[in-house]
């Protein structure tokens, strides 16, 4: 045989091999990607899709914990049909994915949790909240005397955002603590030691007071709050646990936008007086006030990228539930119909269509996890689409809470986003997170 065409051969059992190769390491690669734990809850059928590569069975170690289609032994995974997991009771089970049946090449941790349901909510609260701290949220000039104008709190390095939780290592309860503790150092003409939180930050400085010969006070030449207040939506109540959620996003200060630290506050009964409604480029909003002498309904106890959180002991009037519904997995959740529950008038919670149009895949809590339209000709005319206030309005689909409306798409006011119920039921305690149902595992 001649040396090219040696060569060439050479070249294509060369090229045949690779191919061989990586059709065998590409499956490999991509079970890498399937997750490495699953929760489903206990006494309720779960479809998983595990979106296999190649020809796979599944078995579990544990059947008596969860069963696979009703069968102990390994059945069959494609791409197209969903595996259907039977849990039995609460526990953890090791489901063992094999290529072609024969190689174990991954294993899902199968963490079955006690079956949940909690009360939607839809409607509208006020919400009260006082911050840990003192919120730094502008700076301005002092009269000084003689043309000098001074910042003493700029000059510190006090940042827009900061909030101020100590003042000559007292706690400050309040913005009167401010003052006094300000006409105490100008009089005494002594700095004040202030501790800050900058994020998750701590900051020490020292600022001396300004006299302001206009005003005639010491002051900081800052701008400062301690509270703030608003309208939203209640999202669920857990009675098994005695705890809400609500909102679906975190509370921010509207002068700094940084998210206010929470350290004490209520919800209470709110009653919506008119709409504005949403156009493009133009949000609506809910027009609502506190009721006279307002029921509160619970406390604030956290604020999060989800929502506001706390305890309420009793499902709140005008409910269009008497007890808990099923909550839905962010993976369950469907491109398709569902429904949100609001108020747009009074006190009285109604149901409005709306299609869920994407569904984020989202292993992990994250914000924006689907994509709404509201297609109810009645809310439509009503509110123009989504508005200000809606917020927190939950959303169900197929008989199951499956999450909240969160913002309003500003140039499409009938479309917005959605968070997953599942995250807010982990901020809200009532869920664990997977990280630490793996350390209870290892425990």
């Amino acid at each position: 045989m001649n040396s090219p065409l040696r060569k060439k051969l050479l070249g294509l059992l060369f090229a045949f091999f690779l191919c061989l190769i990586s059709q065998a390491i590409q499956p490999v690669q991509s079970y890498a990607s399937l997750p490495d734990e699953v929760q489903v809850f206990a006494g309720r059928q779960a479809e998983v899709r595990l979106a296999v590569p190649a020809t796979s069975s599944a078995v579990v170690d544990r059947p008596d914990i969860v069963g696979l289609d009703g069968q102990e032994q390994a059945v069959n995974v494609t791409k197209l049909e969903p595996l259907h997991l039977h849990p039995q009771q609460t526990g953890h089970a090791k489901l063992t994915l094999k290529l072609w049946g024969k190689i174990p090449v991954k294993t899902v941790n199968v963490n079955v949790i006690p079956d949940l349901r909690v009360v939607p909510g839809g409607q509208t609260i006020g919400v009260k909240v006082k911050s840990a701290g003192i919120l730094v949220v502008g700076h301005h000039l002092i009269g000084a005397g003689q043309d000098q104008r001074v910042s003493p709190g700029e000059d510190a390095g006090i940042k827009l955002g900061d909030l101020i939780t100590h003042m000559d290592g007292k706690r400050l309860e309040g913005v009167s603590g401010v003052a006094e503790a300000v006409e105490r150092a100008g009089k005494s003409k002594k700095g004040i030691d202030v501790v800050l939180k900058r994020g998750n930050e701590t900051v020490k400085t020292r600022l001396t007071p300004a006299y302001d010969a206009e005003d005639q006070a010491w002051r900081l030449g800052l701008y400062i709050r301690d509270s703030a207040a608003g309208v939203g939506t209640l999202t669920f109540y857990a009675p098994d646990q005695g705890v809400y959620g609500a909102l679906g996003h975190v509370i921010t200060d509207m002068n700094t936008q940084t998210s206010i630290v929470v350290g004490s506050g209520q919800i209470v009964q709110s009653n919506v007086t008119s709409i504005s409604k949403s156009e493009s480029g133009d949000p609506g909003e809910k027009r609502a006030h506190f009721l006279k002498e307002s029921k509160i309904l619970g406390n604030i106890e956290r604020n999060t990228a989800f929502g506001i959180f706390g305890k309420m002991s009793n499902n709140p009037d005008h409910s269009l539930y008497s007890k808990g519904i099923p909550v839905a997995f962010s993976r369950e959740v469907k491109e398709g119909p569902a429904e949100i529950l609001t108020v747009v008038e009074g006190q009285q919670v109604e149901r409005y269509s709306i299609d869920i149009v994407h569904v984020a895949d989202q292993s992990e809590p994250a914000t924006k996890g689907l994509v709404l339209r509201i297609t109810d000709p009645k809310l439509i005319e009503k509110t123009g689409g989504i508005v200000q206030g809606m917020s927190g309005s939950p959303i169900v689909q197929n008989g199951k809470l499956i999450g909240a409306v969160t913002h309003v798409f500003v140039n499409d006011p009938k479309s917005g986003y959605g968070c997953f119920i599942e995250w807010m039921l982990q901020d809200a305690g009532v869920m664990l997170k997977k990280e630490t149902s793996k350390n209870l595992k290892a425990g």
